[in-house]
């Protein structure tokens, strides 16, 4: 039987508390559905630390800490990253916590952000040359003040060298059952997964962007290009008419696209056309056949593939679930 797995969570001034308590508690979970397994041992240890003896959360719930200590894991949760804060004077703020994630990563511990706290882990230095991860709200807000970070906007987890980064909030629950598969193996993991009723299928954050909230500046080329593939979902792809369109070259129109964005035209696409047909099977009697068709794709298999891949249901699921009211059209 393996030893009890320590995470200790990071809190400082400002953060979520839900994000403070939230691994902690489905690993609670966890040790009960391992208990229920025949594990008489804990499997897990958790902790909530602080360099400062009083920790106020965004909205000002008191959080009890303890003094930093030695653990497997280290977990540092986002913070309210609203449009006013300044994010220099925030981060400038935080120097003790920043001190604390930088001697946690030399002695070997297991790092891990939630959402935007991927920037205290950049500010202190432990994402430099890596990929990583963030809400992909802030992701572009991201890449441009750390631009020696590999950022990957569409990814739920990244993990690079021992260092883990994730996506926005709930993206928690994908690390920490991960986590669990790892300490305690996939049984434990799929029935934590089913006592909490999380979603096991999901792989990327991409489905869940909403170009409207995206910020404007840094983004007016890529703007242009997506609006344009949004107004022609049903037109056959073609990169170098796509290109001409805006009077680049399709090397060009690849890097400006990428840069701004971090993927494709052609996963913003996909993405756009399985949001309309979202819609479709949501609000129509349509067939899928002719769902696909008015999506631009030549068959329902395609359409069926990406849908699976992005939503992880099958057209059919998501229609009959949408039917009985567990959905609502978007």
């Amino acid at each position: 039987m393996s030893s009890p797995l320590r995470l200790s969570v990071l809190a400082y001034p400002g953060c979520f508390a839900s994000e403070v308590h939230g691994v902690p508690d489905l690993l609670t979970m966890a040790g009960h559905v391992a208990a229920a397994h025949g594990r008489t041992e804990p499997a897990y240890e958790t902790s909530v630390v602080s360099p400062c003896r009083r920790v106020l959360a965004a909205g000002g719930a008191r959080i009890d800490v303890s003094a930093v200590r030695p653990a497997d894991v280290l977990l540092v949760p986002g913070f309210a990253l609203t449009p006013a804060l300044d994010l220099d004077a925030t981060l400038a703020g935080l120097t003790p916590e920043l001190a604390t994630l930088r001697a946690a990563a030399e002695s070997g511990t297991t790092v891990v952000s939630i959402c935007v706290g991927a920037f205290l882990l950049a500010e202190a230095g432990l994402l430099r040359d890596r990929e990583a991860t963030t809400s992909w709200l802030y992701a572009d807000r991201f890449a441009r003040r750390y631009p020696d970070v590999r950022t990957r906007p569409d990814q739920l987890v990244v993990t690079d060298r021992g260092v883990t980064t994730t996506a926005a909030f709930t993206a928690m629950y994908d690390f920490a059952l991960r986590l669990v598969r790892d300490h305690d193996g996939p049984r434990i993991a799929d029935g934590t997964a089913r006592v909490a009723l999380l979603d096991t299928t999901r792989s990327t954050q991409t489905p869940y962007v909403d170009p409207d909230l995206l910020p404007a500046a840094g983004r007016a080329f890529s703007a242009g290009v997506m609006r344009w593939l949004d107004q022609h979902l049903a037109t056959r792809y073609d990169l170098r008419a796509l290109a001409a369109e805006f009077g680049v070259s399709t090397r060009t129109l690849l890097r400006r696209f990428r840069a701004e964005t971090g993927h494709t035209p052609l996963t913003h696409l996909h993405t756009a056309r399985v949001r309309r047909a979202r819609h479709l099977l949501e609000t129509t009697d349509r067939p899928i056949a002719t769902i696909a068709s008015d999506v631009g794709y030549q068959d329902a298999g395609t359409l069926t593939t990406l849908f699976l891949r992005h939503t992880g249901h099958h057209p059919s699921t998501h229609r009959a679930t949408a039917r009985a009211g567990g959905l609502t059209a978007r």
